[in-house]
């Protein structure tokens, strides 16, 4: 589900270091590269970088931080959702090319937060019923 064939990256320590676990956990081939823009980037910042994109790539996964993450987001789907750190958004978007990129033009097709990924893998079977691991609440 999630393979994109580049990674643009914020030049900040925690931004690069979550774009390296996320490409060494999934299996990623895509090269990280990283863009100063993303830096305290607001929604429209994020848009314009994700419009210079090279359209040799067919999809690409965006490491930044909030609340212009979130603000892209919303900006492409409309959707208003929270993404606490380490948090990925999966959106689909209809284009030919990069530069389409534009507001309401994406579908969220999900939202993957580190807690509710944590909890997932912490339930357990007890007595035939499932039950949640309180460790993380």
């Amino acid at each position: 589900e999630l393979a994109p064939e580049l990674t643009l990256s914020s030049p900040a320590l925690r931004a690069r270091e979550t774009a390296r676990l996320v490409k060494a956990a999934a299996g990623l081939a895509a090269e990280i590269k990283h863009n100063e823009q993303i830096y305290e980037a607001s929604a429209q910042t994020l848009q314009k970088v994700a419009a210079s994109i090279d359209d040799r790539f067919a999809s690409a996964m965006i490491v930044g931080h909030n609340p212009g993450m979130e603000g892209f987001v919303r900006l492409l789907t409309g959707k208003h959702e929270h993404m606490p750190t380490a948090s990925l958004a999966i959106i689909d978007l209809d284009i030919s090319g990069w530069e389409e990129i534009c507001k309401g033009g994406g579908e969220l097709r999900r939202i993957i937060r580190p807690r509710d990924e944590m909890m997932a893998s912490k339930k357990t079977k007890s007595g035939g019923a499932e039950v949640d691991d309180l460790t993380f609440l």
